[in-house]
């Protein structure tokens, strides 16, 4: 069976510019990845990764203009 996992071990992990300080509920994504756009909860870095097809984050986002 095929692996399903990524190595995001240098990932370059970003919170929204809407995050603020003191440690509210976020969101980080990295960047770079291939046709996939990782996302994961900021306050478990360590936790589980979601692997979110490119095209499915940019209908995510735009939906949220």
């Amino acid at each position: 069976m095929a692996s399903t996992e990524r190595d995001l071990s240098s990932a370059r992990w970003r919170k929204s510019s809407y995050s603020n300080g003191s440690g509210g509920e976020c969101l980080e994504v990295a960047d770079e990845v291939t046709g996939l756009v990782p996302v994961r909860d900021s306050k478990v870095p360590d936790g589980p990764v979601l692997l979110l097809p490119s095209s499915a984050w940019s209908a995510f986002t735009a939906g949220l203009r």
